[in-house]
């Protein structure tokens, strides 16, 4: 048997929700959930910013010798690939979500499915 069948048949009893716990509980998690994930995209376009500044002064700063301009093309690079990586993510969470459940919003947001 089931789990359902066994609800219904009132074998297993019944499950109430416990008294002071709000419906719109799991709500409040998934924009807890989708703040910290927003403010951690926030964090790496400052930290982007950030090292294309020290990236620059290293270039300028360079002068004619190699290996300093090369380590300053590196860090501009792999900053401009982080910074892909981090967008590069958002599409393909929207392009799978989209792909599996129909909507492109299914990956990038948090929901909680109830019996009916």
């Amino acid at each position: 048997m089931n789990a359902r069948i066994l609800a219904q048949a009132g074998i297993v009893g019944e499950v109430n929700q416990p008294p002071g716990v709000s419906a719109y509980t799991v709500g409040g998690i998934s924009q807890f959930v989708g703040n910290i994930v927003k403010l951690l995209i926030v964090f790496a376009g400052l930290y982007a910013v950030f090292n294309f500044i020290l990236a620059g002064y290293a270039f300028l700063s360079a002068g004619d010798d190699p290996k300093k301009i090369e380590g300053a093309w590196a860090k501009i690079w792999q900053t401009i690939l982080g910074l892909t990586i981090a967008a590069g993510a958002f599409v393909l969470a929207s392009v799978f979500g989209k792909i599996l459940f129909g909507d492109a919003n299914a990956l990038l947001q948090i929901r909680v499915f109830k019996p009916s």
